[in-house]
């Protein structure tokens, strides 16, 4: 039998951060902020960031892979537009991923922000196509969790 030739996968990421929905909205609309949490890392080098953070409004963001690192040299770029856009309380973002030359997946993300007592409960629900060759369900879901993690330290700066 065959493998297909794509993978759909989703997965619900639930965070608590002790900021109001105010604040952790402005880490997703403010392009400063979101490039620190979102863009940057040390394994790679951020070529391109673009946001125009409003609903269908696109964000581009391409990277390249630093020397020493596994895919060294290699660029990899997310394109995105807005979906949806509730101040304080909702982001929906539609993407595609491409490594080198290939499109590896398509997604739709939506962040909901819910007020709490303590600051703020973030629900990130993905949900996406893997093309072959792509980085498969699990990693994506490891590098979200990643992003969320860098989004607290973005928050906490």
């Amino acid at each position: 039998m065959q493998e297909p030739s794509v993978i759909h996968s989703t997965f619900v990421i639930e965070r608590s951060y002790p900021k109001p929905p105010e604040r952790v909205f402005s880490a997703f609309a403010e392009a400063t902020m979101k490039r620190r949490w979102f863009a940057e890392g040390q394994n790679h080098d951020v070529e391109q960031f673009e946001m125009d953070f409003r609903v269908g409004g696109s964000e581009r963001a391409r990277f390249r892979f630093k020397e020493g690192t596994p895919f060294e040299g290699v660029a990899f770029t997310n394109e995105g537009r807005y979906q949806d856009i509730v101040p304080n309380r909702r982001v929906v973002t539609a993407s595609t991923m491409t490594f080198g030359d290939k499109r590896i997946s398509a997604s739709l993300v939506t962040f909901e922000l819910l007020p709490t007592d303590k600051g703020t409960d973030l629900i990130c629900t993905f949900q996406g196509a893997f093309f072959e060759g792509a980085d498969g369900p699990q990693i994506r879901e490891a590098g979200w969790r990643k992003l969320l993690d860098q989004l607290a330290t973005e928050l906490a700066g």
